[in-house]
């Protein structure tokens, strides 16, 4: 067993180990994790409109987007089944003969 001069070593390094890991990865770190440009610019950003008339110009963009996107799922759909009627039709057809 070791001697008083052991237990005072491993009790300050039990003490400034961790101090020292804190203080060598915990100082510069600005410099060391930051990424450049990482939040937008406020041009960049989305604007919350606070006012009653751009809060109700946002929800007709929101809705007209909406509708043309509706719309233009719905011609590919038609556009898919017709063209399943035709592909249909045509295997129907060949069987006929």
């Amino acid at each position: 067993m070791g001697g008083l001069n052991l237990e005072v070593f491993k009790f300050g390094l039990y003490v400034m180990f961790p101090i020292g890991i804190m203080y060598y990865f915990g100082t510069n770190l600005d410099n060391r994790f930051s990424v450049p440009n990482f939040w937008p610019k406020a041009e960049q950003a989305n604007k919350v409109p606070l006012e009653r008339d751009e809060i109700h110009a946002e929800l007709e963009r929101l809705r007209a987007r909406r509708l043309y996107l509706r719309e233009k799922r719905l011609a590919a759909e038609e556009a898919q089944a017709a063209a399943l009627n035709r592909s249909q039709g045509q295997g129907q057809g060949q069987h006929d003969e």
